[in-house]
């Protein structure tokens, strides 16, 4: 048995804000017997918005009312009522996350219609995000070799590293088209991030608020910004300038990358051969794509074509995939429902770690959720053992509590998603080495991915299961 439901996907980012409509088509692929297990069979775009700039109050505030005045609008153009959503994502990426009411407006966003993902994706989450929806994942998986995703944006620039499908790094630059503005054609400063002036400073050029540029000087700054990016992905050597322009930490960079791919507003600028004026933005965007796409180290580089480039963060969003978490688990039922918990998987080098590696390789990934004003409760995902004995158990519980421990709020549950048949027995090893100071939700028999978000029912059954909402945002058309 089929059936159609309809998905959007709006994301706020630095410079600009953007909604697409999917179709998507979902079947139920078990045995009548069998546990139901949807699955997406099919995936049409039906509508794409314009591409707005982001509407601003203040370089700390975003406009909500006109944020949702563009929402509404797009709905309208697209001929789709709010009541015919059946699900989505709102995320708001890159300076923008940054706002003083970010969670504001996505909470007032949230609301439009559909059992929303709601999420203000951190630097390092949002280039995993961008990275997938670029299809730098999906050629590294079929190609089995590392690809590096840059995704080049208004005010970020976020990277993501896949090996064989798998993240296995992320970082993120204050490197972007709109961290100088315009404010006319005679180039004059209106707007300059911190960073792009300890950036032009290094070269010689001042860019306070009120400066005039010449068009040189713009080019300048813009061939430093591309060298910097190249050195962040070991293809021309670092300088102390890469340091400053990160917002974490730098790539570890495991191993030789095979392939780059750019995503993000400015590739359409590094791809586009069409000549446009070089300020038509008011900003640098068209002319920092223009210095990436002549740059010297460029050619060294095996560029492979992104999927999407502007559309990369979300391209479509929001699909539901209904599962049942096996009868071997281990749960706290007063606390459930939960909704929107973030997933952060391991993948197969990380769980191959001994266990005081494996902790620290935890607290590491869990910082991809890093928020400014806290910390946000993540669920922890595995693969898991097979059959595995009492030592294994008590090693991997001790390992998991120490990398995530200090991680969490006080107060925040830990919550552990195994594919393997082990939830209740690593929930039980949890639970006693944590003495009663946390609850503890071990659930198995599911698999989730990086950029998902699940939702927890209340215990069926009995109480011997819950029900399980995969929401995995929808890439690669």
């Amino acid at each position: 048995m089929t059936e159609e439901v309809f998905s959007v996907g709006i994301d706020i980012g630095t410079s600009t804000t953007q909604l697409v409509f999917s179709k998507l088509t979902i079947e139920n692929t078990a045995s009548m017997m069998a546990i139901p297990k949807i699955q997406i069979i099919d995936k049409e775009v039906v509508y794409r918005s314009d591409i707005h700039f982001t509407p601003l109050l203040s370089d700390t505030r975003i406009d909500g009312d006109a944020i949702r005045r563009i929402i509404e609008l797009e709905y309208k153009k697209a001929n789709i009522s709010f009541e015919k959503i059946d699900t989505g994502a709102v995320i708001i990426t890159g300076e923008t996350a940054r706002k003083e009411n970010a969670n504001e407006i996505l909470s007032t966003l949230s609301g439009l219609a559909g059992d929303f993902v709601v999420a203000t994706a951190g630097p390092d989450l949002e280039s995993i995000i961008a990275g997938k929806g670029a299809g730098a994942g999906k050629f590294s998986k079929e190609k089995g070799c590392t690809v590096a995703n840059l995704d080049v944006g208004g005010g970020t620039t976020n990277i993501a590293i896949f090996k064989n499908g798998e993240v296995i790094d992320t970082a993120c630059l204050d490197i972007g088209g709109r961290l100088i503005k315009f404010a006319n054609d005679q180039l004059k400063v209106s707007y300059a991030s911190g960073k792009i002036k300890v950036l032009a400073k290094e070269i010689g050029i001042d860019v306070e608020v009120g400066n005039k540029l010449s068009v040189e000087e713009v080019e300048r700054i813009s061939r430093r910004m591309g060298e910097v990016l190249a050195e962040s992905i070991g293809l021309i050597p670092e300088t102390t300038l890469l340091q400053k322009m990160l917002t974490g930490t730098s790539l570890k960079r495991q191993g030789e990358i095979d392939c780059i791919s750019f995503s993000g507003g400015v590739a359409d600028c590094i791809f586009n051969k069409e000549i446009a004026p070089p300020f038509k933005y008011g900003d640098i965007g068209i002319v920092l794509g223009k210095s990436i796409a002549s740059s010297p180290w460029l050619e060294t580089a095996k560029v492979i074509q992104a999927s999407e480039t502007i559309g990369a963060t979300v391209v479509g969003a929001g699909t539901h995939t209904t599962e049942i978490s096996g009868s071997t688990i281990t749960i706290e039922a007063s606390i459930l429902p939960m909704k929107n918990i973030p997933i952060l998987r391991l993948n197969q080098e990380d769980e191959e770690l001994v266990y005081d590696q494996l902790s620290h390789r935890i607290a590491e990934k869990l910082d991809w959720f890093r928020l400014e004003n806290g910390q946000q409760l993540v669920a922890l995902a595995m693969r898991g053992l097979k059959n595995p004995s009492f030592k294994e158990i008590q090693g991997l519980a001790k390992a998991i509590i120490k990398g995530m421990e200090n991680k969490l709020g006080e107060k925040q549950p830990l919550i552990i998603v195994v594919e393997q048949d082990m939830g209740k027995i690593l929930g039980q090893g949890i639970h006693a080495h944590l003495a009663g100071k946390r609850d503890v939700i071990c659930i198995d028999s599911i698999k989730v991915d990086n950029g998902d978000y699940i939702d927890i029912g209340k215990p069926l059954a009995n109480g011997k299961v819950v029900p399980v909402i995969v929401k995995t945002l929808v890439f690669n058309y």
